[in-house]
């Protein structure tokens, strides 16, 4: 297994991966996708004997907030750590930013991973007055 920082797959490869996890809403549009990921703050790819396997992405303002936008892993390859490791190395260069925002579906699996990350959920934040917004 390697990972490799700001080297970005092609888009062959991100088709493929985006496919393979069930994101099929991000490959109907392979240039926006393209697009997306030219335009992201730090990008970590994981590779198993040079096939894609996983990725991670960042987005920031380089200065106060930290957006964990994309982690994906290769169905076949989920629960070997390689999740885990992509957000290590994908937040890495932003230790010194306060702020890290992640959005993802309502599965207790995830919610159990980024906990295990020391994310925390903005309802569950004891005494926090923290409210999550978004618009799709």
């Amino acid at each position: 297994m390697t990972y490799a920082s700001n080297v970005l797959p092609s888009l062959g490869e991100l088709l493929h991966l985006y496919d393979a996890v069930g994101w099929s809403a991000y490959t109907e549009d392979p240039a926006r996708l393209l697009r997306s990921l030219n335009g992201s703050a730090h990008v970590v790819c994981a590779r198993v004997d040079e096939e894609l396997v996983g990725l991670a992405r960042i987005v920031s303002d380089f200065g106060t907030l930290v957006y964990v936008q994309d982690v994906l892993v290769d169905p076949r390859l989920q629960r070997r750590g390689i999740g885990a490791e992509l957000i290590r190395s994908v937040l890495e260069p932003f230790d010194d930013i306060r702020q890290t925002v992640l959005l993802t579906d309502d599965d207790p699996a995830l919610a159990a991973f980024y906990t295990s990350l020391s994310f925390t959920e903005a309802s569950a934040a004891a005494g926090s007055s923290l409210r999550a917004f978004f618009r799709i």
